[in-house]
């Protein structure tokens, strides 16, 4: 079971998913916050589903290739990029970053090697801080609400 499966945090997400003004709220006013301050920080692409703490905080999302899971291939043998060859890979710096950050627990430094998901492009300029509560960074969206139950079919009359 994950985190976001149980306790609190799973009924949050139920609240959130079944409340859309609340909802709206909480993004309309952290939002604009978690943009400004990840931005200026760590350069956040503000993808809506942030990956900063398993890439020793590093957004994964600035490769010009947006790759969520490791280099390219391309890496030249200084560590820069091979798109943009002034740049250091940003992959050869969350490397480095996760392993020799003294603050980030230990358990963090393996996560860069853990698979990510691919970007879902309908979170994109959204907060993640809200897209994790939600569910919706790990594939949880809500029902639809013409979905919501249809009725049991009829019994079988007896004979």
């Amino acid at each position: 079971m994950k985190w976001y499966e149980w306790g609190p945090v799973a009924w949050t997400r139920e609240y959130l998913n079944t409340h859309p003004r609340v909802e709206n709220f909480f993004q309309v006013t952290t939002f604009p916050l978690e943009a400004v301050a990840k931005k200026l920080l760590f350069g956040c692409q503000t993808c809506g589903q942030c990956l900063l703490h398993e890439n020793g905080m590093t957004c994964p999302m600035r490769c010009p290739k947006t790759l969520r899971n490791g280099p390219c291939g391309g890496v030249r043998l200084n560590g820069h990029c091979e798109v943009y060859p002034e740049r250091w890979c940003v992959w050869y710096k969350a490397y480095h970053r996760s392993q020799t950050m003294p603050l980030l627990p230990k358990s963090w430094r393996q996560d860069m090697f853990h698979h990510h998901p691919v970007v879902d492009w309908r979170l994109v300029g959204t907060a993640s801080l809200l897209n994790e509560l939600t569910g919706r960074a790990h594939g949880i969206w809500p029902k639809e609400p013409g979905a919501e139950k249809k009725a049991a079919p009829a019994p079988a009359a007896k004979k």
